[in-house]
C-alpha cells in the first residue's frame, strides 16, 4: 500500500472591517456593516478561494477582498441572543453580574445565545472537517478567530480573553495532518 500524499491547507482568517458598533462600544448585530473599507482592495492571488461569515460586516469585507465569496455558516459570529446591538455601558448598568459572568465564564450565555464554549465547539468541528486543500481566505469575526486559536493551540477557553483581534487583522493556519499556527 502506498502512502497517501497529504495535500496542505493554508487558511488565513481575516477579521472583518471596523464597524460602528465596535467604534462606539456596542455589541454586534448581524445587520451591522463595515464603516469604511480601505481604498485599495486586499491583494489576494487568483488561486485563493474565499469564504465569508454570513453577517453583513463580514460579507461586505469579503467582497472588498474579491468579487466572489462562498458563505460559510460555521464562520458566523457568536449569537449574542437578547444582547445583540446593546451598548456595553447599558449592560454594565442594567445587568452587571450577567455581563461579568459572561466575560469570565466561557460556558455561560446569560443573553440566551451561544456561550464562547459553544462557539469553540462549532469552529473546532468546522476546522476538523475542513479537508479542502489549497489556499483559503475566510472573513469572519473576532470571537470566531479567538475560538480557532484556542482549538489549534489546545489552550484553555479562558485564554481567549487575552487575545485581541483588531479589524482587518489576519491569522494564518496550516494543516498537514494537524492544524498549526503559521507565523510569517
Amino acid at each position: 500500500m502506498k502512502n497517501a500524499q497529504v495535500r496542505a491547507v493554508h487558511l488565513t482568517l481575516l477579521c472583518h472591517a471596523l464597524t460602528q458598533a465596535q467604534k462606539s462600544g456596542r455589541l454586534a448585530h448581524p445587520d451591522d456593516g463595515p464603516l469604511r473599507l480601505p481604498d485599495l482592495p486586499l491583494g489576494i492571488e487568483p488561486t485563493v478561494q474565499l469564504l465569508t461569515a454570513p453577517e453583513r460586516r463580514a460579507s461586505e469585507s469579503a467582497h472588498w477582498a474579491a468579487a466572489q465569496a462562498q458563505v460559510e455558516p460555521a464562520l458566523a459570529d457568536c449569537d449574542l441572543g437578547s444582547w445583540q446591538g446593546l451598548p456595553l455601558k447599558q449592560l454594565q448598568a442594567e445587568q452587571p453580574r450577567a455581563l461579568a459572568q459572561w466575560l469570565e465564564d466561557p460556558f455561560s450565555a446569560p443573553h440566551g445565545g451561544e456561550s464562547f464554549a459553544q462557539v469553540c465547539e462549532r469552529v473546532g468541528a468546522w476546522l476538523m472537517a475542513f479537508d479542502r486543500p489549497g489556499e483559503w481566505l475566510a472573513v469572519t469575526h473576532p470571537w470566531v478567530i479567538r475560538a480557532a486559536l484556542v482549538k489549534v493551540l489546545a489552550c484553555p477557553l479562558a485564554a481567549a480573553q487575552r487575545i485581541d483581534v483588531l479589524p482587518l487583522s489576519r491569522v494564518e493556519l496550516s494543516f498537514t495532518g494537524q492544524w498549526r499556527l503559521r507565523l510569517g
